[in-house]
């Protein structure tokens, strides 16, 4: 069961003493206190654990203090939907709106290389109006031989460069938790002149204790990654372990699943997901069209396979795309062959921003009795 208090009333109010009192008093039943900070007022939500089908769902409901009441299921009980479309989704971060309805560009470096591509890379998408951008400083690899990433020296220089072109969100993944500090003290360092999204990639999906360690931490929203072999529902629980530790401020990703069904691609595509996601859960949904195709082929009329890739799942609703370019591609240290070119960056938002626009015309078509 799910208790939703009235906008603003937070702990240490009377009247969340006295609904807490209530909860006090039920027999076998423990609950959870989370808060969902956005931009006009704060809700607080009550979720209640055990054996709560003896409640009397209209008695909590007439608390002092108490919006709604809503029986919910066992899974995704922090982010899920529980055909509740009165709930919240998405969250505002460092003047930077993420929901279900719109959608953002990170296009940016798989991994830094050097001050001077960033730059390039930055400067770029400043021109073009791009608030948002991805820089990998920590790079799992899965030969132990291969480039890791430059890890915290380089936090410095990408975040001071991150605030000169005036980039508010740079989605950056960690892969212990030493890196969520890391981090905090470059950002401290540099005088906060950007924000970082932790970015928890497909091979953590399911390292239970770093996404605990991630959620226990308020500061940085979370893009999670599918795990590249499980099914979707294990992935979605994987965020309901951020949320249950305090952090709710989630984007799902899918970044395509590992089998040799998706060849010539480096996955199979998954981005009829997206929807389902949605459908599932409040997270805003992002797609990594780059990871998921892993090439630079065209089709004859000469669309490259990532450019269609990202279309369709545009076009199907996702809110966020994760997008590898570069300024050099032979220079990159990591999936250089995959990155699309900056001089292909005009068009590449052009093309996004119609098929979003395509999205909402079809969500319309469908609206029409």
């Amino acid at each position: 069961m799910l208790i939703i208090l009235q906008p603003d009333l937070v702990q240490g109010d009377a009247q969340f003493k006295s609904i807490a009192n209530f909860l006090d008093h039920l027999p076998a039943v423990t609950y959870r206190v989370h808060e969902v900070k956005g931009q006009q007022q704060t809700l607080t939500e009550i979720y209640l654990l055990g054996d709560t089908k003896a409640i009397d769902k209209e008695q909590v409901a007439a608390l002092p203090g108490v919006e709604r009441v809503i029986r919910i299921s066992d899974e995704y009980r922090i982010l899920g939907r529980h055909k509740d479309d009165q709930r919240q989704t998405g969250f505002d971060y460092n003047g930077v709106h993420f929901g279900q309805s719109n959608l953002h560009v990170f296009a940016g470096l798989c991994a830094v290389d050097n001050p001077t591509n960033v730059e390039t890379m930055m400067k770029a998408l400043h021109a073009h109006g791009q608030r948002c951008t991805r820089m990998g400083a920590y790079k799992p690899r899965t030969n132990p031989y291969s480039f890791q990433g430059h890890g915290q020296s380089c936090l410095h220089y990408v975040f001071e460069l991150a605030g000169k072109y005036d980039i508010k969100v740079i989605a950056m993944e960690i892969t212990h938790e030493s890196h969520i500090e890391e981090i905090n003290f470059a950002l401290e360092e540099t005088g906060n002149p950007t924000g970082v999204m932790l970015q928890v990639g497909t091979r953590n999906t399911q390292n239970f204790e770093l996404l605990k360690a991630i959620g226990r931490q308020s500061r940085f929203p979370v893009l999670l990654k599918r795990g590249f072999g499980i099914t979707l529902n294990e992935s979605l629980n994987a965020a309901e372990y951020l949320a249950t530790e305090g952090n709710s401020n989630v984007i799902f990703c899918l970044r395509g699943m590992k089998t040799s069904g998706g060849n010539p691609h480096r996955n199979m595509v998954d981005f009829a997901h997206v929807p389902v996601v949605k459908r599932l859960t409040r997270m805003p949904v992002c797609i990594d069209p780059s990871h998921s195709v892993g090439n630079r082929e065209s089709d004859p009329s000469g669309l490259l396979d990532v450019v269609n890739a990202t279309a369709q799942g545009v076009i199907a609703g996702a809110n966020m795309v994760l997008v590898d370019f570069h300024p050099h591609p032979e220079e990159a240290l990591v999936d250089g062959p995959q990155a699309l070119l900056l001089e292909e960056l005009p068009k590449f938002l052009e093309d996004v921003q119609l098929c979003h626009e395509t999205y909402q015309k079809r969500k319309e078509i469908y609206k029409q009795t």
